[in-house]
């Protein structure tokens, strides 16, 4: 292949990853979809491929599609142990981030949710809200109609937006909500940490990838002892990460985020999904292999001075 060929591939590589993190909420089997449509690209005959970006944006569709309807994917979501990769603010498979509805589109809280959508009106979604393609290039993509594209939009954006609790939050937002939950689950007050939540609040967690399924609460109360709990530093938890911790705020998948760092790499991510200045929902993520492309930027980036120094 030739090197104009290769650049070809690798200006729109960055489009490609996130639209496939978006259909497939991994960031791993995102980079797996697009080098398998680079291998395609590689072997076609591109003298007949009339509009490439059209012909890769199908190509990594429909990969997707194949991945989520494999019978690995539908275990692992029908086990319940199922969360959707985390990414830092600045990473280019965030993708395009310019609308409400394309920053919404990556946001933990909207993958989750498009867990209830069938792998078609997950596709239409992404590529109509995220990517503002017309139905008439979505029918293309997938092989259907215009009608259909429009029925499995409308469809898609209705389970969206009754599931939606939040929305996204810039670097300072996220901060002055981090420091004030730390301080409230640091307190050993449970009330200061119910006064920060909705009544409607969620929790979930995978239990440092050690519980075969994830830990779920629906009370505030629970949530915040559960919380107060988990922020209470012991000898057993510091020897079990065998290192010191520092929790740092951030932001991530558009939505305010405790990190908790130890030895330069992250160690689990808390992120808060917020809704008229509470805490709607919290997703704890501890297990390794959730964590690899957020320690990828985080050992790229600068960071500001954490909110703990040495928990």
């Amino acid at each position: 292949m030739d090197t104009a060929t290769v650049e070809r591939f690798e200006a729109g590589r960055s489009r490609l990853a996130s639209l496939a993190y978006r259909l497939l909420g991994s960031a791993a089997d995102a980079e797996d979809v697009v080098q398998d449509a680079f291998l395609r690209w590689q072997a076609a005959d591109r003298d007949r491929i009339e509009v490439p970006e059209a012909w890769l944006t199908k190509v990594v569709t429909n990969l997707s599609l194949d991945r989520l309807r494999s019978a690995r994917a539908r275990h692992e979501r029908a086990s319940g142990a199922w969360l959707p990769e985390p990414l830092l603010d600045g990473d280019p498979m965030l993708g395009p981030a310019d609308t409400v509805e394309q920053r919404e589109s990556v946001t933990l809280a909207v993958l989750r949710l498009m867990e209830q959508l069938s792998p078609v009106e997950r596709a239409v979604y992404v590529l109509r809200e995220a990517f503002s393609y017309t139905h008439a290039e979505i029918a293309g993509i997938l092989d259907i109609t215009e009608a259909a594209s429009q029925q499995h939009t409308h469809r898609a954006r209705q389970r969206i937006a009754a599931g939606r609790k939040a929305g996204a939050a810039d670097r300072a937002s996220a901060r002055r909500i981090v420091e004030a939950f730390v301080a409230a689950a640091s307190s050993g007050h449970t009330e200061h940490l119910v006064a920060l939540l909705t009544d409607d609040a969620t929790a979930v967690s995978d239990g440092a990838g050690l519980a075969a399924k994830l830990q779920v609460m629906t009370s505030p109360v629970q949530i915040a002892r559960t919380l107060r709990a988990g922020f209470k530093p012991t000898p057993a938890k510091r020897r079990f990460v065998g290192a010191p911790v520092t929790i740092h705020a951030g932001v991530v998948n558009g939505a305010p985020a405790m990190l908790a760092t130890a030895e330069g790499r992250v160690i689990g991510v808390v992120v808060l999904e917020v809704r008229d200045d509470k805490v709607a929902a919290v997703c704890g993520m501890a297990a390794a292999h959730r964590l690899g492309r957020v320690n990828e930027q985080w050992r790229r980036t600068e960071h500001p001075a954490p909110v703990i120094e040495t928990w």
